[in-house]
């Protein structure tokens, strides 16, 4: 049995992650951590990691950029696996959460869906095979309460193309203020926010009179939640260092 804790227990998210550890028996939430302390199941709600009425085998993440510090403090200081889902975070963030990593099991991608993950693996094998030859454009949708653009999804999926072409090509964001042909060697990420929409991603490789489109959308948050729950499961019990959803799939 994994006894976690949610971070962000009151979002959506976090709601969501329980209602999925609810149907499971491998697996049970002891506790909460949000800035909105109002319980709505059995377990505590505290506004700070610290106030923890025990410690959790893993925390899973689904918060805010903003809580990262208290967690990687109280997860370095009581050496609790921190499954980390939530995006946004900046450069420095990341660097802070890679540091953690050197001394606790750290889970941390951005995009917790199996399929997403698949997904960046297509994406690395086409990227191989067209080579420069095609254009790559990446066009994400997401729900009009998103808060981060591009999603951290389609940076992902961006740096996985990338990576791919040896780091040549270099990022367009959106195109309104480019009055000028496409360059060789750009990958164009453009988001879109509207309605409820879950996520849906496209990454297009568009050729000589060819195009290639690999695709991914979600219909609910679940496929995110059951991604941290599996994740969190299998962090218990690893040694500090940084994993991701290759150790998964």
């Amino acid at each position: 049995m994994t006894n976690i804790a949610i971070c962000g227990a009151n979002g959506k998210m976090g709601k969501t992650v329980y209602s999925c550890i609810s149907e499971r028996d491998d697996c049970k939430v002891i506790a909460g951590i949000d800035i909105f302390t109002q319980q709505y199941s059995d377990f505590p709600i505290v506004d700070s990691p610290d106030k923890l009425p025990v410690k959790p085998d893993v925390i899973i993440d689904f918060s805010n950029p903003a809580s990262l510090d208290t967690l990687l403090d109280y997860c370095l200081s009581t050496g609790t696996p921190a499954v980390i889902a939530s995006t946004g975070y900046s450069d420095e963030q990341i660097s802070a959460i890679k540091s953690a990593a050197n001394q606790i099991p750290v889970f941390f991608t951005f995009n917790m869906s199996l399929g997403i993950n698949l997904l960046v693996q297509l994406a690395k094998k086409a990227a191989a095979v067209l080579g420069e030859r095609f254009d790559v454009e990446i066009v994400e949708k997401h729900h009009n309460q998103k808060l981060d653009a591009p999603s951290g999804t389609a940076i992902m999926l961006a740096n996985a193309i990338n990576e791919t072409l040896d780091g040549t090509a270099h990022y367009v964001y959106d195109r309104h203020s480019r009055r000028q042909k496409r360059e060789k060697g750009e990958i164009g990420l453009h988001a879109i926010r509207g309605g409820t929409i879950v996520g849906e991603h496209d990454i297009i490789f568009a050729g000589h009179d060819e195009v290639i489109t690999l695709s991914h959308s979600a219909a609910s948050k679940s496929v995110f939640a059951e991604g941290s729950i599996n994740a969190a499961i299998f962090l218990k019990d690893q040694k500090p260092g940084l994993y991701d959803m290759s150790c998964l799939v």
